[in-house]
């Protein structure tokens, strides 16, 4: 058995709250999703991103079973984290290995 890979990004933002339901209740039409106000899973058929909201900002985990398939997990919650925050200027999703 294989070990997954993680990658993680703390994400500056006063509104981490919001954006962690907002990305729940959106994936969570089509894809199973688990969340409340401070943390959140939302399971991909190519990996599972965990999210936790804190004062200030909202902390990803993404964990998929291989480079191709976490690269993908992160690129499509950075993309959509950062088209629900279109307001906030110079927002930036950094992922970091595990």
């Amino acid at each position: 058995m294989t070990q997954d890979i993680t990658g993680t990004a703390a994400v500056a933002t006063a509104k981490a709250s919001g954006y962690l339901q907002q990305l729940c209740k959106h994936f969570g039409h089509k894809i199973p999703v688990t969340f409340d106000a401070e943390a959140g899973e939302i399971v991909f058929p190519f990996g599972t991103c965990r999210l936790r909201a804190e004062d200030g900002a909202l902390h990803l985990t993404a964990i998929a079973p291989d480079a191709e398939r976490l690269a993908q997990l992160q690129d499509v919650i950075a993309r959509h984290l950062l088209r629900f925050a279109f307001r906030e200027d110079g927002m930036r999703v950094d992922w970091q290995a595990g």
